[in-house]
C-alpha cells in the first residue's frame, strides 16, 4: 500500500516536471529553480491524494503529449519560416 502510494507521488512529479518543462518554464536563476520545483514536489504531494480517487496520471500524460506535438510543430514552422527567409 505504501510503496503504491510513493510510487503514484513518483509518477506524478515526473509527469508534472515535464509539463512544467514543456510547457511554462523559463530561464531562472539558481535559487529561483530551487524554489518552484520544492513548490512543484509540496503540490505533487497533494495531487496524488487527488490521483488515487480522480484521473491525475493520465491527464498529466495527456498535456504531455499535447505540448509536446506543440513544441514538435513550432520547431518544424520556425525551421521552415528561415528557409523561406
Amino acid at each position: 500500500m505504501t510503496l503504491g502510494f510513493w510510487l503514484l507521488y513518483a509518477a506524478v512529479v515526473v509527469l508534472s516536471i515535464m509539463v512544467f518543462n514543456l510547457g511554462f518554464a523559463r530561464k531562472l536563476p539558481l535559487l529561483k529553480n530551487v524554489v518552484v520545483y520544492a513548490a512543484l514536489l509540496l503540490g505533487c504531494f497533494v495531487l496524488t491524494f487527488f490521483a488515487i480517487f480522480m484521473p491525475v496520471v493520465e491527464s498529466l500524460l495527456a498535456v504531455a503529449v499535447v505540448l509536446s506535438i506543440y513544441r514538435v510543430r513550432l520547431k518544424l514552422h520556425k525551421r521552415n519560416e528561415a528557409k523561406k527567409a
